[in-house]
């Protein structure tokens, strides 16, 4: 089963190229003019096993956020194309990520109803260029294109850095047990018959 794509966007805005191999082995190349971003999608990446290639380029100049929500917006459409009609796969996924003194969990059901749940510790302010909301809108953007319910809890953390890596490697997790296939499901894993 192939479940490698590439899908583009091209806005006023922004530029999005991106690569996806769903069974791949969690080679990152990722290149969207943001370095911590870069950073957050490397580790997304590499916890999901999944091969990810993304060239963007965007609006840096008015700020980060047209590029990261795009991004969002793209790599939901590639997991989207990528599960094609969501058969045979897992569909649900979780993971409980530490990272020093930060835990977060991700939950995910790949049910086409998209919707996200997320908390952040509310006391945590953002002190770089990468302020905390962005991956928000950033989690938004992907689950409404790619069909995701997302339930994200950063539980605790002091280190903005360390409670959004854990969140971002969470999510990799989660998101690549909900896309394991399952060759004894014929079909999608729904009592309807399909997503």
């Amino acid at each position: 089963m192939n479940r490698k794509v590439d899908v583009s966007r091209k806005t006023k805005e922004t530029q999005i190229e991106i690569q996806l191999d769903l069974d791949g082995s969690g080679k990152a190349d990722i290149s969207t003019g943001i370095p911590f971003f870069d950073h957050m999608l490397t580790a997304f990446t590499v916890h999901g096993f999944f091969d990810l290639k993304i060239r963007a380029k965007g609006d840096l100049e008015v700020d980060l956020h047209h590029t990261i929500e795009d991004t969002g917006l793209v790599l939901g459409q590639a997991f989207d194309k990528a599960l094609k009609g969501k058969e045979q796969i897992a569909r649900f996924g979780d993971s409980c990520v530490p990272m020093d003194e930060a835990l977060s969990r991700v939950t995910i059901d790949l049910s086409n109803r998209p919707y996200l749940v997320y908390h952040f510790p509310e006391d945590l302010k953002s002190t770089g260029l990468f302020d905390v909301y962005l991956a928000k809108e950033f989690f938004q953007a992907l689950c409404v294109k790619g069909g995701f319910n997302l339930h994200i809890n950063a539980y605790y953390g002091t280190n903005e850095h360390h409670v959004l890596e854990a969140i971002f490697k969470g999510m990799g997790r989660s998101l690549n047990m909900a896309t394991r296939i399952n060759d004894g499901l014929c079909g999608s894993l729904s009592s309807k018959g399909s997503l």
